[in-house]
């Protein structure tokens, strides 16, 4: 399957979103807009035949530091390389617009998504206690510079 990456919008994000069942509707284009307006930030769209299939936003935090903050793949096209793809998108631009590191927060639950960070390369940095050990956070970060 051929997939296309490229700068995206709010509006894709939101469609793409609307795709995944584990997301329930809490992403808003005003929640998006309220955490990105007057930030340097990063919206990549992967799709396929033209349709938006998978996001990763992010944004900076500090001059040195840019934050993944959301990201989410359809499930029709999981297991294909697509988080990966833009994961690496991501921290390229980042790399590429002097950020040194980037860091990002994975619930406790999603297993999948602290083994995905670990193997890339991304060191756990802290712990967000939320009250129940599923809903708690864990903080990653990744050395930018350090890549091959």
């Amino acid at each position: 399957m051929k997939f296309d990456f490229r700068l995206g919008t709010v509006d894709e994000v939101l469609e793409v979103d609307a795709q995944i069942p584990e997301f329930d509707g809490r992403t808003t284009a005003s929640k998006l807009m309220a955490k990105l307006t007057g930030k340097a930030h990063l919206i990549l769209i992967a799709s396929h035949n033209m349709k938006p299939i998978a996001y990763k936003i992010g944004y900076e935090i500090s001059n040195t530091e840019f934050y993944s903050w959301l990201g989410g793949v359809d499930p029709n096209y999981r297991k294909q390389g697509v988080a990966t793809k833009l994961r690496e998108q991501q921290e390229l631009w980042a790399l590429n617009h002097g950020y040194s590191a980037i860091s990002v927060k994975s619930m406790n639950q999603y297993q999948a998504m602290l083994q995905l960070l670990i193997s890339s390369g991304y060191q756990i940095s802290g712990y967000e206690d939320n009250g129940c050990t599923a809903s708690s956070k864990v903080k990653f970060i990744k050395q930018l510079n350090q890549q091959a």
